[in-house]
């Protein structure tokens, strides 16, 4: 089983690229990275989570893409994700771009996480209505995706419109991409048509909505769709039963904190490595 790691990358945290080397010389396949843009003062919205108060470093996050930059220029071999990717909130012609480019000056390292956001006001601020987030996410993909893939690339929908265009570089590996949100046909229906895989967060029900997902994907007439539990607080019982389950990556928390904080636990966890 592969191991990757988290972290929210901030202003006060420990220096991407540093995290990336460490994580790679012990062994850990690979590097993701959360993305908010901003956080309206008014908190309108209450914590994903449930916490009382929003912690700080969703305030402070840095850009994933610049920031997994960093981690591309000082390693050779550890895959470089978002997870996850707000992609409603994201120009796609820009973005694809960004993507591409990191994908190529990484040797074909980049796997994209990507969800639709959970507070309101951050997404209205990007003149997005909330409930059709969905909508305009599966948009802004389905053009990334052709503009990835074909020499000559336009696209007209409901929320993206632009005209046949030539668009380099081109990813080397695809990108993989892979949603993050809690189970649901709604989900798993993005998934089976535009996506590589599932990103759960935190990785519970896991083996309850698998039959689901494998429905979904049938009907669409793929082959089933890949699963990385993400942001998972481990233990040698959780990744057992993960493996049994015939999952191949599982994506650990670190805190978003000072160098000596992360390492403590990035040095923890290698004993989970295999």
């Amino acid at each position: 089983m592969r191991l990757g790691v988290t972290m929210f990358a901030t202003d006060r945290s420990m220096p991407v690229a540093e995290l990336a080397r460490a994580a790679e010389e012990r062994g850990f396949a690979s590097l993701y990275l959360p993305e908010h843009t901003h956080i309206p003062a008014s908190r309108r919205t209450a914590p994903a989570a449930g916490q009382a108060v929003l912690p700080e470093e969703y305030r402070r996050t840095l850009d994933p893409l610049v920031a997994l930059s960093h981690a591309a220029a000082v390693t050779g071999r550890i895959t470089l994700g978002t997870g996850i990717m707000l992609l409603a909130q994201r120009e796609p012609l820009v973005t694809a771009k960004a993507v591409a480019t990191l994908d190529h000056l990484s040797g074909g390292r980049v796997v994209l996480g990507v969800g639709f956001g959970w507070n309101v006001e951050e997404i209205e601020n990007h003149g997005v209505a909330y409930g059709s987030r969905r909508d305009v996410a599966r948009e802004h993909m389905l053009a990334m995706k052709a503009l990835w893939s074909r020499d000559e690339a336009g696209f007209e929908g409901r929320h993206v419109s632009f005209e046949p265009s030539w668009s380099w570089p081109k990813p080397v590996s695809g990108p993989p991409v892979y949603v993050g949100g809690a189970a649901g046909p709604k989900l798993f229906a993005h998934i089976a048509e535009y996506a590589d895989g599932w990103m759960p967060i935190g990785g519970r029900g896991v083996r309850t909505a698998l039959p689901a997902l494998r429905e979904a994907c049938e009907k669409a007439e793929r082959e089933m769709a890949r699963v990385i539990p993400f942001g998972t607080l481990p233990s040698e019982e959780k990744l057992d039963y993960y493996a049994e389950m015939g999952i191949e990556e599982v994506v650990l928390s670190l805190p978003s904190a000072p160098a000596g904080q992360v390492l403590a636990v990035l040095d923890g966890y290698t004993g989970f490595l295999r």
